[in-house]
């Protein structure tokens, strides 16, 4: 039996995870999956509960997980809240707590989706990019860090971006290690030519290579290149690492070249235990959208595809994870849409009509993937 932590959230948290519960479900019925799910608050929702967006026994529980999946934190209603109080800081801490130090954002173009990017078809077709953002160090952690008043009355803020040896190797490891299970390609990013931590990132990813991962090639681009380059030729990219600053904007980004935040999922993953296990959280990488929240028009399918990289990286389900990706493109093949990628000539279908979409396709996939076995 396997054990996770269910962390809706707010906004539209709540609606897509009950889609991805359903799918889980689904899996425990048909497959020898039986992974157990137990519930907790974060983000705005504990604040208002708890008086913290993460209180002392949701993170307990996270902590004796197998894994940690999550909806969306944040909105309007806790703008006004202390920094240290506000739902985002939830999440920051349960990444930092659980040293989630490897954050994963696959950007992958659907065929049936094309026509939603932004981009020439011709540009993403066949586009499958996946990058690594170090998650727990740099400028969003680092000290000193405020705001304070100068003795001529102005107000001075300040945020730090520090980097150590460990912290930049650790994060590298994973992206070479991925990069040797599909192409055999890493472009590492900084800023080298402007900042010491970049220089030093550069430094250590160049070492790391040439000792352990010769077999991989590696290439090395400022952030701001890489941001251009995603724009104007994002096929050239294979896995992506990077720090948590330029990887927090790099990665939204890369999502719009598929079309939709609401179709992208993501993993953060800790360090490998003695035990073979590793702390894992996933989410979708889009926002709470309290503006569309309990509408019941939320796109599902980031969430469920988080499931699906639950499925493999966290209980080695490889076979579930592709049949769970290929219903999700079955689905999309058949033009069944939510209203953020409704296009001309598809079906619109509501959050939950989404999650029943998938369900069905899993019914209809699940004798072939017999067949085959």
């Amino acid at each position: 039996m396997k054990n996770i932590v269910l962390l809706p959230g707010d906004g539209l948290g709540p609606e897509v995870m009950a889609e991805a519960v359903r799918v889980i479900g689904w899996f425990n019925d048909n497959f020898d999956t039986k992974i157990e799910a137990e519930q907790g608050d974060i983000g705005g929702g504990s604040y208002d509960k708890h008086g913290t967006p993460l209180s002392d026994a949701t993170l307990d529980k996270c902590r004796k997980a197998d894994a940690v999946l999550l909806g969306a934190v944040g909105g309007p209603k806790w703008d006004k809240v202390d920094y240290a109080l506000r739902p985002e800081a939830g999440l920051l801490k349960l990444r930092k707590e659980l040293d989630l130090f490897a954050n994963l954002r696959p950007a992958k173009v659907f065929d049936a989706l094309i026509g939603a990017s932004t981009l020439k078809p011709e540009v993403v077709k066949g586009l499958d990019i996946l990058i690594v953002r170090e998650l727990t160090g740099g400028v969003y952690f680092g000290e000193p860090r405020g705001i304070e008043k100068l003795p001529n009355g102005e107000r001075r803020g300040v945020n730090t971006q520090v980097y150590t040896t460990h912290e930049i190797i650790r994060v590298a490891r994973v992206a070479f290690e991925l990069a040797r299970k599909r192409n055999k390609k890493v472009t590492s990013c900084e800023k080298a030519n402007v900042m010491e931590s970049g220089k030093l990132w550069r430094e250590e990813v160049t070492a790391l290579h040439a000792s352990d991962y010769k077999d991989v090639q590696l290439s090395h681009m400022y952030a701001d290149n890489c941001a251009m380059q995603l724009l104007r030729n994002p096929s050239q990219f294979d896995v992506i690492v990077t720090d948590n600053l330029f990887g927090d904007i790099l990665s939204d980004e890369a999502s719009m070249l598929t079309g939709s935040l609401g179709m992208l999922p993501s993993a953060s993953l800790g360090a490998v235990r003695p035990d073979g296990k590793r702390a894992a959280l996933y989410e979708p990488i889009h926002g709470s959208a309290p503006d569309i929240a309990g509408k019941n028009v939320a796109n599902p399918l980031a969430t469920i595809l988080s499931a699906a990289m639950m499925y493999r990286y966290s209980f080695n389900l490889s076979k579930e994870a592709d049949l769970l990706e290929a219903a999700v493109e079955g689905v999309l093949a058949k033009n069944l849409r939510t209203a953020d990628i409704m296009s001309e000539g598809c079906r619109k279908l509501s959050t939950s009509d989404m999650g029943a979409a998938v369900i069905a396709e899993l019914d209809a996939l699940k004798p072939k993937m017999a067949a085959r076995a």
